[in-house]
């Protein structure tokens, strides 16, 4: 598969279209003043402690206080509590943990209150954007990632991930980290650390323990709220979280961003600068790229698909509904078959609209029916494997006895909508036009100002078919009176492409007539 990152950048926003084999499949949009990325760390204040949900509002800067809950306060939270606030006194002046005296882990079954307290300092991590109305959410399992590894400190385990699925590089993996990863750290250890050699491991953790080393110094002497750590600009972290050998063009129009972006790759991936391209040409990058076209045929209420079969795509406060339609094309001798062919055709489209709206929470999705109980397993099967690509944890239940299937997939940021309808040329967006009865006045009307201007000019008028049709019709025909009353014909043309109540005038040069 090849992959295509195609990087629109404007002086108010960056978009970003990761393609695959040509077909746009995720778009991220960051606004250059965005203060709250998922990923960033802040010295934040307990604002109010809500035991009734048990969680408590933070402040870390936003007009919304941020939403912490006790299932996202980490079993260490006891430790990372004594280290900010000995931090932020002057008590520890070193940003290791070797001599750092952990506490004991906090009960997972535990209260809210029992644990904060009001006006209370505490080092968080947002966990989701600000979504709708509500603020952002916050998490005190503090991680920073790399393209490799993930450091978390006040924990001193080795975990790799479950997609290195041979066990001898899963040893040697877990053995190389436990011998490089400082006292009181934990690190996860990602599926693209795989076959990589010490010494590119050793980098990045040295490049995360500066980053916490930035953390300690600005919290000495802190008041919050204050952001302690930004997470990369989208670009990178999707450069840092996608990146494999099957991306073989990143496409970016804008020299600095192109500079910054081959700096990032000489640091993560200096084999791979070659596939950067800087995008020359006047015409709009994501014209070149047809990423406009499938933005304009991706969004909206209706998807439809190659095959004429169409999703329905619908959005309430509580989940997302799809439904499954055959359309009128659907025409086979075995139903069944057909059935089944435009349900799997349909499992892809989902798939790819769920990472291109970034779609989250629950999903429903209503299947064209089918009894057969091998096309149901086989329809879950290939879903679980169109899902496979996505980045996004989900989990996808089997379909169930109404042949619905429900999946849930998680959101940490809103959901992307493009209004993807345009201004309607006739009437401005009003939904209202001149009366139509009135048309041949107006262009009797300008007949005249012509014949008045240009006397000698011959004239072409160009309009709708209908309006040609009803202008010939009759004897006399309105042509003919215009004659009589001009002392010329006006020759008659019609063009598909004309909205009802256009037209034009060109003279004997094919050029034409202005009138205003």
């Amino acid at each position: 598969m090849e992959k295509e990152l195609i990087i629109n950048s404007t002086p108010t926003e960056v978009e970003i279209a990761l393609l695959e084999d040509a077909k746009l499949v995720e778009l991220h949009h960051q606004k250059t003043n965005n203060n709250f990325t998922v990923g960033d760390v802040f010295l934040g204040r307990i604002k109010r402690l809500m035991p009734g949900l048990n969680a408590a509002f933070v402040d870390i800067g936003h007009k919304k206080d941020a939403f912490l809950h006790y299932t996202d306060l980490g079993p260490k939270l006891a430790s990372l509590l004594k280290y900010t606030e000995e931090v932020v006194n002057g008590k520890i002046n070193t940003h290791r943990l070797d001599e750092f005296k952990l506490e004991k882990d906090i009960l997972k079954t535990g209260k809210v209150d029992q644990v904060l307290a009001k006006r209370q300092q505490i080092l968080v991590q947002v966990l989701k954007e600000p979504i709708s109305t509500k603020g952002p959410r916050l998490s005190c399992e503090v991680t920073i990632p790399g393209r490799y590894l993930v450091l978390t400190p006040f924990n001193d385990i080795v975990a790799v991930s479950k997609k290195i699925s041979n066990s001898e590089e899963r040893k040697r993996l877990q053995l190389l980290v436990e011998s490089i990863k400082p006292k009181n750290f934990g690190v996860i250890v990602r599926t693209a650390a795989e076959g990589k050699k010490v010494a590119d491991l050793h980098e990045e953790l040295s490049f995360m323990l500066d980053q916490w080393k930035d953390i300690f110094q600005q919290l000495q002497q802190a008041k919050p709220p204050l952001k302690l750590l930004s997470e990369l600009d989208k670009t990178s972290s999707i450069l840092r979280d996608v990146l494999s050998d099957s991306f073989n063009k990143i496409v970016v129009n804008d020299k600095q961003l192109h500079n910054n972006i081959k700096g990032y790759l000489s640091s993560i991936a200096p084999d791979r600068i070659k596939i950067l391209n800087f995008h020359r040409s006047n015409k709009p990058i994501f014209d070149t790229y047809s990423v406009t076209r499938q933005i304009k045929s991706s969004f909206g209420k209706t998807a439809t698909m190659s095959s004429g079969a169409y999703l329905v795509i619908e959005h309430t406060e509580a989940m997302h509904v799809i439904d499954v339609n055959s359309g009128h094309k659907m025409v086979s001798n075995n139903q069944e078959e057909a059935v089944l062919k435009v349900n799997m055709e349909a499992v892809e489209e989902i798939a790819r609209q769920m990472r291109l709206r970034d779609i989250g929470g629950i999903i429903i999705i209503d299947f064209i029916d089918m009894r057969n109980t091998e096309h149901k397993k086989q329809l879950l099967k290939a879903m679980r494997m169109a899902m496979k690509k996505d980045r996004a944890q989900h989990t996808i239940l089997p379909l169930s006895k109404f042949g619905l299937m429900q999946i849930t997939r998680q959101r940490v940021r809103p959901e992307v909508k493009i209004n993807t309808a345009e201004v309607c040329p006739t009437c401005n967006g009003t939904g209202k036009i001149n009366p139509s009865i009135l048309l041949t006045d107006d262009i009797e009307r300008d007949l005249t100002f012509i014949a008045q201007s240009r006397p000698k000019s011959k004239v072409k008028l160009m309009v709708h078919p209908y309006v040609e049709a009803f202008l010939k019709k009759g004897f006399p025909s309105m042509q003919m009176k215009w004659l009589l009353k001009f002392h010329k014909w006006i020759r008659l043309e019609s063009d598909n492409d004309f909205y009802l109540t256009r037209y034009r005038f060109y003279d004997e040069n094919e050029d034409e007539i202005r009138l205003n």
